[in-house]
């Protein structure tokens, strides 16, 4: 039976060569933490995969602090900075991941948040950001590519405009990196993941700009300088320092891309009633969340699984829940709309061949459902 993997959203396969490379350092079981030879063994593989992301991201090596995971770096930026005072304000917008809109939800406890509208595409207000800021604004957490939906936020205007108001600028870029460049010079807390870049679950990082005061979340050990204590998890450290180094950003930005475009124009060419959410242009290179008229998301989903055609219907975070996507909700479709799209997001491994098996398989599947819809009525 054909397999084709178009969730990579969720996750993505593990490329074979960090496969190779975790099998390397399997048996280097020393604690990082120890003195004697096979700890700082296992310390040396940390280091020298913290050197690599550092290295990618063209920032210092203790600017770098793993994590477990997205959420987790999401949470210790957010939390680290809003917890060290109170009856502050926060910024965000309404389509950020769950871990970071569940986090602020937390924090509005202690502070004053607002929660940015976005347009139809996605995009927030450049404008209305600016008029939310005040005197007690200490931090803004903006996404800069929407895992749903693919929108790509102009981070680097909304990081100026925290670098005049003496405000911290916090990214989330799970999604984002090794599919785009990210210039971090006003950016203060970035969150990158490795299982969306071929590499292990359970092993991410938070980037912390030098000299930003920020507090754990974990307290115990001085591990992760001492902003995030407990044992080191070298393999899957090494797995992650592996996938950021054989990064192709250029294959992601051309060969990805072309076949998004590709699936794009092959479904809103030869399925009438379907749209597309977000921009064509200003999204991500493998993203395509679209939209069918008079269908369910989960039918086409299920039909497609029969097919051997693996996608999604929202981020994974969301699976399972009847509620609509809060991504859908926020650029404006009504819930029948919302529970009639589906994402496809597309990686290194996809081909041409398995797109055009796509296209026509969901031309085939979309017809089907059509009718027995209508037949229904």
């Amino acid at each position: 039976m054909v397999t084709i993997y178009l969730d990579n959203a969720a996750t993505t396969r593990i490329d074979p060569k960090v496969i190779d490379y975790m099998n390397l350092h399997m048996n280097k079981y020393g604690n990082p933490s120890s003195l004697h030879d096979l700890g700082q063994e296992s310390r040396a593989i940390i280091e020298e995969s913290r050197g690599i992301i550092s290295n990618r991201l063209k920032v210092k090596p203790e600017e770098i602090i793993f994590t477990s995971c997205g959420s987790e770096s999401n949470n210790l930026a957010l939390k680290g900075i809003a917890l060290r005072q109170k009856d502050k304000h926060i910024i965000t917008s309404k389509i950020e991941h769950s871990s970071v809109l569940n986090a602020c939800k937390f924090l509005e406890n202690f502070h004053n948040v607002d929660y940015l509208c976005v347009d139809k595409k996605g995009f927030v207000d450049i404008e209305d950001l600016k008029n939310k800021i005040n005197k007690r604004t200490i931090l803004i957490s903006i996404q800069h590519s929407n895992n749903e939906i693919g929108t790509l936020q102009d981070i680097n205007e909304i990081g100026k405009i925290c670098k005049e108001n003496n405000i911290l600028f916090h990214v989330d870029a799970v999604q984002s990196l090794g599919k785009l460049t990210i210039d971090l010079e006003n950016i203060d807390l970035m969150s990158i993941s490795a299982h969306k870049i071929y590499g292990p679950k359970g092993i991410a990082a938070l980037y912390v700009k030098e000299n930003t005061k920020i507090d754990p979340l974990i307290h115990g050990g001085s591990q992760e300088f001492n902003l995030r204590a407990g044992t080191e998890n070298p393999f899957l450290i090494a797995g992650f320092g592996k996938a950021v180094q054989i990064l192709d950003i250029e294959n992601e930005q051309n060969n990805v891309r072309d076949l998004r475009d590709y699936l794009i124009d092959r479904i809103l060419n030869e399925i009438s009633d379907s749209w597309l959410n977000s921009s064509k242009e200003k999204r991500l290179p493998g993203n395509v969340n679209i939209g069918f008229k008079d269908v369910f998301g989960e039918d086409i989903l299920k039909q497609l699984n029969f097919q051997g055609i693996y996608c999604s219907t929202g981020s994974a975070c969301s699976q399972g829940k009847v509620e609509i996507s809060h991504v859908l909700k926020a650029i404006g479709l009504n819930e029948k709309d919302a529970r009639s799209c589906i994402r496809l997001t597309l990686g290194r491994y996809n081909n041409k061949k398995e797109i055009d098996y796509t296209a026509k398989a969901l031309k085939t599947t979309i017809e089907s459902l059509r009718k027995l819809h209508f037949s229904c009525k």
